[in-house]
């Protein structure tokens, strides 16, 4: 007698329903949202008095007695990047070091002076701004080179005096972005290239900071071989360099406070 396999029977394939949030659990979501906003601000606002307590004592110990930052956006936000104001009657190169003072207390993001009308035509002519320091940093790297020991980021002595010069041209632009690249040639593998360039960008961006160029102003990055000089075959050794690009001022844009020592 031979047994016949029975038809296996299909089961029923489920058919997912549209979600539906209850309304108890939008109505939680709403109230963590409340709840979060009002611990920020609970936590913001001591945190704000202390670092406008702390940046007036930097900016007075810097000569700009009298200089307030201003933690707020426009339209009311706490923000760490700071407006710096009362400098009317101080020197470019003493609002510059009332900016590097400010930027440099832990907890405090990049720095700007507020706009001062009688300022504006100043700072557009060639003499001052970003602009100015980029060409100022360009003019001293075009004949000379920051050298460092043979595959290593250790700095070369001999270019102690020339990161000397880079931070006095940086200085006046306190407050500006400042990108530090390094770029190798091809020679060896590119993994071990970008590795490279990052540790000695990372390495003057040290010897900036120790030349009084806030930290937070300073970006380090490493692109290895990829970005050859023009007219430099990729493997030759002058593609082994460092450069400094001023990109622009710190943005406004409201930044809701969240860790002290956050960069």
């Amino acid at each position: 007698m031979s047994l016949r396999a029975r038809p296996a029977i299909p089961l029923p394939v489920p058919v997912p329903l549209p979600l539906r949030i209850p309304p108890l659990i939008l109505a939680g979501a709403a109230a963590c949202g409340a709840l979060a906003f009002a611990s920020l601000t609970a936590h913001g606002q001591p945190l704000i008095a202390a670092l406008e307590a702390r940046t007036a004592q930097a900016a007075a110990a810097a000569g700009g007695a009298g200089v307030a930052a201003q933690f707020r956006t426009a339209n009311g936000w706490l923000t760490r990047h700071p407006v710096l104001t009362g400098g009317r009657t101080l020197a470019p190169t003493q609002r510059s070091r009332v900016a590097a003072a400010v930027a440099a207390v832990p907890g405090v993001g990049g720095v700007q002076w507020a706009p001062d009308p009688a300022r504006r035509q100043d700072s557009a002519a060639p003499s001052g701004g970003a602009m100015h320091c980029q060409r100022d940093v360009d003019g001293i790297l075009k004949t000379r080179t920051i050298r460092f020991a043979e595959a290593s980021a250790a700095l070369d002595p001999v270019s102690e005096g020339l990161l000397d010069e880079v931070a006095a041209a940086l200085r006046p632009c306190a407050g500006s972005i400042i990108a530090i690249t390094g770029h190798t040639d091809a020679q060896g593998l590119e993994d071990a290239n970008v590795a490279l360039s990052l540790d000695r960008a990372r390495t003057v961006r040290e010897a900036l900071v120790r030349r009084g160029i806030a930290r937070s102003d300073l970006r380090a990055r490493g692109l290895g071989s990829a970005t050859p000089v023009d007219g430099l075959e990729a493997d030759d050794p002058a593609n082994r360099r460092i450069e400094f690009s001023v990109v622009s001022p710190v943005s406004l844009r409201p930044t809701l406070i969240d860790t002290p020592g956050a960069g």
